[in-house]
């Protein structure tokens, strides 16, 4: 891979970090990434630099996994406890399999039917979910579907602003009822809160098989507040790398990215698995500042080549 400073990647002006000149530890004692010159940034929290394990006076890493000649070598890949994958900025991540997660945020039949919208790029997501879902499925991640879906009870609690919001004219609202089938909107077990389409069979069969686990929100964030379902289940499972997929880029995902981001979680947005209605900008936008400052960009095919590698 060759170095360079901005690219145009079908999604706006991306300016890339350029490489480190040394390998570089961020973060603490506990909870780091170290970045090597060669493009890799690693993730998994498992092996500090030599000075800076001696700062944070933690145990002694065995010398052949940080020196070789005389200057600083990778540590060795575990295979069976963790990957590889490339993003953006000529960088790859080395990550923990058991602590990755997709959050896959409001696919659901409100946001992509189109009997209640016209979502053509959202609908675009739905193939790129069905092939990067069941490959992350044979690393052992979590498969993360964070929906809108709120109880009587919550229709008291939500503000006026997100209540207007969902309004159109004064009339409708969360808890009105939709045309046909669809039941009241964005209520619980209702069908228009129900995943579109084939998402809907692929979560089930994940939820049978114990890797999928369906999420409620009742915000834009999934993660607002001092403590979302969310974040509870991320900090139970010992979950730190995140990648973001769902509907709509500049609102819903944005948030979640945002407070997940705010809270110290690893962030990977999935380029071709995120969309929004709004005008061009809005999906831009959130591109530029998950490569440049919440983390990092990849997409669903260097997602799915990375499962498939031999080691």
């Amino acid at each position: 891979m060759t170095s360079t400073p901005h690219s145009l990647n079908g999604h706006g002006f991306v300016k890339h970090r350029p490489p480190v000149p040394q390998s570089t530890e961020y973060g603490n004692a506990t909870n780091f990434w170290v970045e090597y010159p060669s493009g890799l940034v690693d993730l998994t929290r498992t092996v500090h630099l030599p000075e800076a394990a001696r700062a944070h006076d933690v145990p002694e890493q065995p010398d052949e996994q940080v020196v070789f000649e005389g200057k600083l070598s990778i540590p060795p890949l575990i295979a069976d406890k963790q990957w590889e994958v490339e993003v953006d900025g000529d960088r790859s991540l080395r990550l923990s399999k058991a602590h990755t997660a997709i959050v896959i945020i409001d696919m659901q039949n409100y946001f992509l039917h189109p009997d209640l919208r016209d979502h053509p790029t959202g609908l675009d997501c739905v193939l790129q979910l069905m092939n990067v879902v069941p490959a992350l499925r044979t690393l052992g991640a979590k498969i993360l579907w964070v929906n809108w879906g709120l109880t009587d009870h919550e229709l008291s609690t939500i503000p006026p602003s997100l209540v207007r919001g969902f309004m159109k004219g004064g009339k409708g609202g969360f808890g009105a009822e939709l045309p046909g089938a669809f039941g009241r909107l964005l209520m619980r077990n209702e069908y228009n809160s129900a995943l579109y389409g084939p998402l809907q069979h692929l979560y089930e069969q994940g939820h049978t098989a114990g890797s999928d686990v369906w999420i409620h929100k009742n915000r834009m964030s999934g993660l607002w507040g001092p403590q979302s379902a969310l974040d509870l289940y991320l900090q139970e499972s010992g979950i730190t790398t995140l990648f973001f997929a769902g509907v709509n880029a500049d609102q819903c995902v944005l948030g979640t990215i945002v407070d997940s981001y705010f809270r110290g979680y690893d962030c990977i947005a999935l380029q071709d698995c995120i969309a929004t209605t709004s005008p061009e900008g809005g999906l831009e936008n959130v591109l530029y500042n998950c490569g440049n400052s919440y983390g990092f960009i990849t997409d669903s095919d260097r997602v799915v080549k990375a499962t498939e590698k031999k080691l």
